[in-house]
């Protein structure tokens, strides 16, 4: 385990292979703890999870980014979805030891995981970040149901310009939907579109910051 003032890192063992949690403590009176994976294209060092990182600590949540262990592995591909789910769940008794709620998350790839073991794993919460409701171009391979399925209180952020689901393609359902708008699946914004990186951030992170104020 490696310490830097209020970061911590620690490696877990899952039957899937080592995993990695970096640790963002809650300054003072920490209540949750959110907990995010990456997607299946890149890592924990994706914009909105370094701000949510970076934002939510202030609001008394602990975030905890976790790195699957196909990354920390090195390897340039993600695995099937179930050996995902397995990382996942090898990882979550460290992510609930620190004894208070925590709220199931992640981009992409990482939000269908979130999704699919929810109720299984008695997560408070579902933060789903970029949700792909379907391949780009392929609307009728729709994902839905395992949005609608997490069988918690679900919010979902979702760029406007996402291939991988706009938000008009998402059903009615038991979920909260925020846009972020003009964003792509990693929530660029186009510079035509006059918003700035940090004001498409500042937007992203002050819904989470509202909607963790609302599980209490």
């Amino acid at each position: 385990m490696t310490t830097a003032s209020d970061v911590t890192t620690e490696t877990i063992d899952t039957d899937a292979g080592p995993a990695r949690v970096t640790w963002h403590a809650a300054r003072s009176g920490p209540r949750l703890v959110l907990a995010v994976s990456h997607g299946a294209g890149g890592g924990i060092e994706a914009r909105d999870l370094v701000a949510l990182a970076g934002t939510l600590p202030a609001h008394g949540v602990t975030v905890a980014l976790v790195e699957q262990p196909w990354r920390v592995a090195g390897k340039k591909v993600a695995p099937a979805p179930r050996t995902l789910d397995t990382g996942w769940r090898g990882v979550w008794p460290a992510l609930t030891a620190p004894g208070l709620p925590v709220i199931s998350g992640g981009r992409s790839a990482g939000a269908r995981v979130a999704c699919r073991t929810a109720r299984e794993l008695g997560a408070r919460a579902v933060l789903a970040l970029s949700f792909p409701l379907h391949p780009p171009g392929r609307p009728e391979k729709s994902r839905a149901d395992e949005l609608l399925g997490a069988g918690v209180p679900t919010l979902v952020v979702q760029g406007g310009n996402d291939p991988f689901g706009r938000p008009e393609e998402f059903p009615e359902g038991p979920y909260e939907l925020v846009e972020i708008p003009h964003g792509d699946h990693g929530f660029a914004v186009p510079k035509r579109a006059g918003v700035t990186e940090q004001e498409t951030m500042a937007r992203l992170t002050d819904a989470v910051v509202r909607w963790t104020g609302s599980l209490e």
